[in-house]
């Protein structure tokens, strides 16, 4: 009886390679048709990386013709031989089915790309509240629907022949085992084979679904030319991507909705008469509390969580490097602050624009990378004298940095595998950071020609799973913390996460103290892009089972200059991302420089604090999607949840409506 599952699984194999094949020819004839190459010449590695890497993300689909013929072909037919004697027809009905469904997609591309010159996109949601008899004129009468509609007859013929052409190659006999012991084991390892196989090609070409194809890790090569980085996307997996993705409700908002909403938060009622909201924000600076350093450092830390700095996790000494840079008499710092997004894209390119990323992924958005807003961090340095470097720990290709860094106004950007040793250690989001920083370290001295300079560094080690081995750096749990409970020194996996945040202070501070003896006039920002959850609870630490929303929100922010005075901030503890900036200029700018912030700098006193996510005032944190608040004060003990229905909601949505309002309207950027 398992002859028959052996020589149809080896049927199901053979069908199912005309998927991957399918998809293959898809992308070539999609790149013949829109690609902008008049030859491959010298080009080979990068059009081979692509239809390799292509090829595996496919699978996340294709995968599934094998698994669901074996299903509902072969095991049927172990059991049932009518059923197995039509097994081949009934393999082919079924891939005809999903070839048709490749087929439909594919067009249905062709067709997008021709109006949006992208590949399937959130734009897609649009088409619900579409002119539906406007779209079958468009489909019927501009793109040849009609030849599309009868294209199917031809494709599928070809695909029932190609794959009666595969049926008919040979197979493999069943082997001759005279043990029953040996031949139920030779079974059993085909049926694991089987299994194994699937989910092999499931996750495209290996057993981790953590390690699956995703949009971040197309190869560097592919990924800096645009066009060919959208073809290596199979249909159906951009439709995948848009269907997760739901597309934001603020890109379907009319100017009118969306001037209602930002009322509440624009400094005056004359906001309308200006052609750019963003108008409305011009400042001026009270001028400069400090001399402007040739030199300034903004450091941005992966996962850099201000909890671990607590007094309460001071047994901990995972945050030291931190502990010691707050203390410094010049130093400034936030105990509580707010990050822009709650990972990494959204609060980075927040920072950057100086306008919420309220989850629209402007650094995705291609009329982002050609012009951007008078409100971005690099423009207004340049106006303050600065030029402005970027540096990041992975590849530039991550978030499409390599677009989106030029037109926020970088003069330079780098990725650490573009300046480091090629055998420099990494995770899969970038090299170790104490390797990175040095060698950044090294780069800004010899480009240090004299011109002031802000130099922007993101690191990326601070991430799960926390496989760098951090004891080759000097952690070392019995030595970091003695004093810390038994079972937080004795648990792996807190010592690995408790490892990774040790090691990114240590890289941090290690690199700010070697700036500091280079140029000791300079500005130094920390600050981390949002928090993460590391903290171990019912470990003797803290009498709580779990943490408070402070500490699953709040990120690290301070700042260091040998003239600063704690005085300069007003007495404000409650911050966010977004009050960097401004509060950067009021420090360096002279008194009448304008510039453009929408909100007020840490120098004057801070009541609340707004995000697309939270809220935050003087005694309270909340959160918008569960309506809920907490009190912002440091506990060891449980901390009470209360109602927090609409508190706040009008400012959010104002804020998010501008940023919607300026992604509806890319004509304004420059």
């Amino acid at each position: 009886m398992f002859s028959l599952f052996f020589t149809g699984i080896q049927q199901d194999f053979k069908v199912f390679l005309l998927a991957p094949v399918l998809c293959a020819v898809f992308r070539l004839m999609f790149i013949l048709l829109y690609g902008p190459y008049r030859t491959i010449r010298g080009q080979g590695r990068k059009f081979w990386a692509c239809f390799r890497y292509g090829f595996w993300w496919g699978m996340d689909f294709n995968a599934y013709v094998f698994l669901v013929l074996m299903l509902l072909v072969t095991i049927p037919g172990v059991f049932f031989p009518v059923w197995q004697q039509q097994g081949d027809w009934l393999r082919i009905v079924g891939t005809d089915v999903y070839c048709a469904v490749l087929y439909t997609a594919f067009m249905g591309k062709l067709i997008y790309y021709y109006h949006y010159h992208d590949i399937y996109n959130h734009v897609l949601w649009l088409g619900r509240n579409a002119d539906k008899k406007n779209l079958a004129d468009i489909f019927f009468h501009q793109n040849h629907g009609g030849w599309i509609l009868l294209g199917y007859v031809p494709f599928l013929l070809l695909c029932t022949f190609l794959q009666q052409a595969l049926l008919a190659l040979p197979v493999l006999s069943y082997p001759e085992i005279g043990s029953v012991v040996l031949r139920y084991g030779f079974n059993l390892a085909v049926f694991l084979a089987a299994v194994a196989f699937f989910y092999f090609c499931r996750f495209g070409g290996t057993f981790r679904h953590d390690d699956k194809p995703e949009w971040d890790e197309i190869p560097s090569i592919v990924k800096q030319d645009i066009f060919l980085a959208k073809a290596t996307v199979d249909d159906l997996v951009a439709l995948e991507i848009v269907w997760k993705h739901p597309m934001n409700e603020l890109l379907q908002h009319s100017d009118e909705q969306a001037a209602e909403k930002m009322a509440v938060i624009m400094p005056d009622a004359a906001w309308q008469q200006k052609a750019l909201p963003l108008l409305a924000f011009a400042r001026k600076a009270k001028g400069a509390r400090i001399r402007p350093p040739q030199h300034i450092f903004y450091l941005l830390g992966e996962s850099y969580a201000q909890a671990p700095l607590d007094e309460f996790y001071a047994d901990l000494h995972i945050a030291d490097g931190g502990r010691h840079f707050r203390e410094d008499a010049h130093a400034f710092s936030l105990e509580h602050c707010l990050p822009a997004g709650v990972i990494s894209q959204p609060s980075l390119v927040s920072l950057l624009l100086g306008i919420y990323d309220a989850d629209l992924e402007f650094n995705e958005n291609e009329q982002f990378w050609y012009g951007s807003l008078p409100t971005v961090l690099p423009r207004q340095f340049r106006e303050l004298g600065y030029r402005s470097d970027f540096w990041y720990g992975g590849e530039l290709t991550w978030g499409s940095l390599q677009h989106f860094l030029p037109a926020v106004g970088f003069d330079a950007a780098f990725g650490a595998p573009e300046f480091c040793p090629k055998d420099a250690p990494r995770t899969w989001l970038g090299v170790y950071d104490h390797i990175f920083l040095e060698e950044a370290a090294k780069r800004i001295q010899e480009r240090d020609d004299g011109q002031p300079t802000l130099h922007f560094l993101y690191t990326t080690s601070n991430h799960g799973p926390y496989t760098i081995p951090v004891s080759q750096y000097g952690y070392a749990v019995q030595k970091v913390m003695p004093e810390a409970p038994e079972r937080v020194r004795t648990d792996k996996m807190v010592q690995r996460m408790l490892g990774g945040y040790w090691y990114a202070d240590w890289a941090l501070f290690r690199f700010v103290e070697q700036m500091k003896a280079v140029y000791p006039d300079s500005l130094f920002v920390v600050t981390g892009d949002h928090s993460m959850g590391i903290l171990p609870f019912d470990c003797g630490i803290v009498e709580r089972s779990g943490p408070t929303i402070r500490e699953q929100v709040c990120t690290s922010f301070m700042l260091q200059h040998p003239e600063l005075e704690r005085t300069m901030f007003a007495g404000n503890t409650i911050g966010g991302h977004m009050n960097i900036l401004p509060t950067l200029i009021e420090l360096l700018a002279p008194a009448g420089h304008p510039y453009l912030s929408l909100f007020p700098s840490l120098t004057e006193p801070v009541s609340s604090v707004v995000t697309p996510h939270h809220w935050m005032t003087q005694e309270q944190i909340g959160v918008f999607a569960d309506e809920v608040c907490q009190s912002l004060q440091l506990s060891r003990t449980e901390v009470p949840m209360q109602a927090a229905a609409g508190r706040f909601q009008a400012e959010r949505d104002g804020w998010c409506e501008l940023s919607g309002w300026m992604a509806r309207h890319p004509e304004f950027l420059s």
